[in-house]
């Protein structure tokens, strides 16, 4: 390793051939530069490798917690650096600078950082402008958010300061689950020592201008994690999402110009502004910018959050970092990519696939908050989408029809399927039920309990007729078998 410290595309090729060697062609990609004619190796010579990440480039260099979380050691790894300066460059330029990086939301819905800032208006018409960060984190399997707020408190108070002062507001409200006890109590003393240091306050970071930050606490609703259904309890109300228009970015918390967006999100802002738009959109395919942290649980060696770069290889992420899938990787099953509301990927479509937005839309899937969900052959795939139907039925919030009917019939099919009660037909009974909830309602939950039935029936059909099939048969049941058309015809 001491041979290729400092050369990211040496070290990379390095460690995945201790680990696992095998064809270049399932884990690299080659660019858009035609080959040179004759030459059998051009291809070869313009190889964008993604993944690897070195620790130079890493923005949490903390996230483990193996340092001080204080304020004096953030402003040691470099938190809190310059901050005035940045901030006297202006909206307009901090706005900038975050679309040139091609930074995407890290909450799950991936859509462009600097366009969404861009939003809130650019004169103030008396309202006060405010933002809101989305510390809930209530989808299943993320775990990466609370290692922010954990070890590296900094990096998000300071990132508040940025991004508030880009969308003209002097306000942050950081709305934390509230079973992250430990999480809120360190986002707390960050705070406290902000102000303390006069990072925070009436002259923010001795810029002229004021900005302050508040912690409150949620009480651990999923549905609490939609932009608006956040605001709601934030004022006060019963966690019920928002018909839009009016979006939040006119009329949002109190009634004011209002941008909710995700702790990772604005936590990034800070060191992509220190070091280059053209640093971060480097890393990643195009679309697919700069670093990203992964939360990887399940059927692993070595479960773990890492930081990484955008477009790794999902095969790589797994074997460079959490040693493998349990038994190896022809043991693997499957892998919801992205969080629980994401469709599951078979093994297939796992080999090859890269772990940014666009690729895992291209295999029917999502990035969502990059948190994988690793299953090996132990798992019994349809009790396990079973129990996130579950889930769903019972945070959905009631406010629409489709979602509040729909989530608790789609549990209850998906529990016929688990024991195999049920007929084949049954099979695409529910594949329409969940088209019926997909889209028709007012926030994504729909969509959220419909994605992951969706991909069950998609790649694990197959299983889902032998559970039916199986359990006819031990119930002595006979199963009528269908003519085939073309047998009919030939008769």
């Amino acid at each position: 390793r001491e041979s290729v410290v400092g050369k990211p595309e040496q070290m990379h090729r390095a460690v995945t051939r201790a680990i696992r060697p095998r064809a270049t062609s399932s884990f690299l990609r080659a660019t858009s530069l035609p080959a040179a004619r004759g030459k059998s190796t051009a291809v070869e010579q313009h190889i964008q490798v993604h993944g690897g990440l070195k620790d130079a480039d890493r923005i949490f260099t903390n996230i483990y917690g193996e340092y001080d979380t204080g304020v004096e050691g953030a402003l040691k790894r470099g938190d809190w650096y310059r901050t005035k300066d940045l901030l006297h460059l202006g909206r307009e330029w901090i706005i900038d600078q975050v679309k040139k990086s091609g930074l995407r939301g890290r909450g799950g819905a991936g859509f462009p950082s600097g366009l969404k800032w861009s939003f809130m208006p650019k004169a103030s018409d008396g309202r006060p402008h405010y933002l809101v960060i989305n510390a809930d984190e209530s989808e299943p399997g993320t775990c990466k958010d609370r290692e922010i707020m954990r070890h590296e408190p900094h990096k998000l108070v300071e990132g508040c300061v940025i991004a508030g002062t880009a969308m003209g507001a002097s306000k942050a409200y950081i709305y934390i689950r509230g079973e992250f006890w430990r999480e809120a109590l360190c986002l707390e003393k960050a705070v406290a020592e902000a102000y303390a240091k006069g990072l925070l306050g009436k002259d923010a970071c001795g810029s002229g201008m004021p900005f302050d930050v508040y912690v409150a606490r949620g009480a651990g609703a999923y549905i609490c994690g939609e932009e608006t259904g956040l605001i709601e309890s934030l004022e006060g109300n019963t966690g019920k999402p928002r018909l839009k228009p009016p979006f939040p970015a006119n009329v949002g918390l109190y009634g004011c110009p209002t941008t909710v967006t995700n702790v990772e999100t604005v936590a990034v802002a800070p060191t992509i502004l220190r070091r280059g738009a053209d640093w971060f959109a480097g890393m990643g395919r195009k679309g697919n910018s700069g670093t990203k942290l992964f939360a990887i649980s399940g059927n692993v060696n070595n479960p773990i959050t890492v930081e990484e770069e955008m477009s790794i290889p999902l095969k790589d992420l797994i074997e460079m970092h959490c040693g493998g899938v349990v038994g190896g990787w022809d043991n693997l099953q499957g892998i919801i990519p992205g969080g629980s509301s994401v469709p599951v990927i078979p093994k297939g479509v796992c080999e090859d696939v890269l772990m940014d937005f666009d690729d895992l839309k291209r295999v029917q899937s999502g990035l969502g908050t990059a948190a994988v969900t690793v299953m090996d052959n132990s798992i019994d795939m349809i009790k396990a989408i079973a129990r996130l139907s579950y889930f769903y039925k019972h945070e959905s919030c009631g406010q629409c029809t489709p979602c509040r009917e729909g989530t608790t019939w789609l549990y209850k099919m998906m529990k016929r399927m688990e024991t195999g009660e049920a007929e084949v037909e049954e099979i695409d009974m529910l594949d329409e039920l969940t088209r019926e909830i997909e889209g028709h309602t007012i926030c994504a939950l729909g969509d959220a309990a419909a994605w992951p039935v969706q991909g069950l029936i998609r790649h694990f059909r197959p299983q889902m007729e032998e559970r039916i099939a199986s359990y006819k048969a031990a119930k002595g049941i006979q199963v009528e078998q269908s003519a085939d058309p073309k047998q009919q015809f030939a008769d």
